[in-house]
């Protein structure tokens, strides 16, 4: 069932986005050769905490951390302990926090201090091909718009999204319909609503779309091994375009 939020609800579901934002730049921030991810896992549920918010993941479906921390091949779920980072790494965090009986959800891939030229194409093109998505969620417009415009964005550059996984709605849970992939045929799918609240996130690797899940049931990896990116914002599609409710700036209209 499609959860449509009134004015009032995004106003009430901004606070969780922008803290969730910050949370996740804050965990960016963090970001750095010799850090391991726990520490950035820690200093993300104290921030989020100290805002009077609850980390959305911690708990969730058993997952064990607040933030979901991913490194070079490893494409979600990432779960943060003593994996030190390294120089040249690429290190994807995924966020949320839930306050005011609504989440907000947003990730992004950060770099430890420099990274190649094949690492740092990536991270570019998965997150231009969020933007490309979000351009297309317009009131009207269906599911597969989005989904088609991230995957054309993706495949022109030589690159391959994850269909195993897929976006999602978000809103006084954490996981809503409707499932929202990052590839399909435009004009296909749900129509786009004014009130829907979409977590629209592009998980593109360097080779195959192909991935397997450890052993932990968590993390999950490229098959072949090549590098992955993970870009996320939370969206809402009003009558005058999508908002992105998780810019940490930006104000709703």
């Amino acid at each position: 069932m499609i959860n449509i939020k009134s004015s009032r609800d995004l106003q009430r579901m901004r606070e969780a986005c922008v803290i969730s934002a910050r949370a996740l730049q804050i965990g960016g921030q963090a970001v750095q050769p010799g850090v391991t991810t726990g520490e950035i896992d820690r200093l993300i549920r104290q921030y989020i905490e100290s805002m009077g918010a609850k980390p959305s993941f911690l708990g969730y479906g058993g997952y064990p951390a607040s933030a979901c921390i991913s490194v070079n091949e490893t494409v979600i779920h990432g779960i943060p302990g003593n994996t030190v980072i390294r120089e040249g790494d690429i290190v994807s965090i995924d966020v949320g926090a839930a306050i005011n009986g609504f989440n907000g959800d947003n990730a992004a891939t950060f770099a430890a201090g420099r990274v190649s030229r094949e690492a740092q194409a990536l991270m570019d093109a998965t997150r231009e091909s969020l933007y490309e998505g979000i351009a297309a969620a317009r009131a009207g417009n269906r599911v597969g718009d989005i989904g088609a415009a991230v995957q054309r964005y993706v495949e022109m550059r030589g690159y391959s999204v994850v269909r195993q996984f897929v976006g999602h709605g978000v809103g006084t849970d954490l996981h809503e319909d409707p499932s929202v992939p990052n590839f399909g045929t435009p004009g296909r799918g749900q129509k786009l609503l004014p009130g829907m609240t979409l977590a629209i996130e592009p998980m593109v690797n360097a080779g195959t779309h192909e991935v397997s899940i450890l052993g932990d049931g968590w993390t999950t990896v490229t098959k072949d091994g090549r590098l992955s990116a993970h870009f996320e914002h939370t969206v809402a599609i009003t009558p005058e375009g999508p908002i992105i409710m998780t810019d940490p700036e930006g104000k709703l209209r």
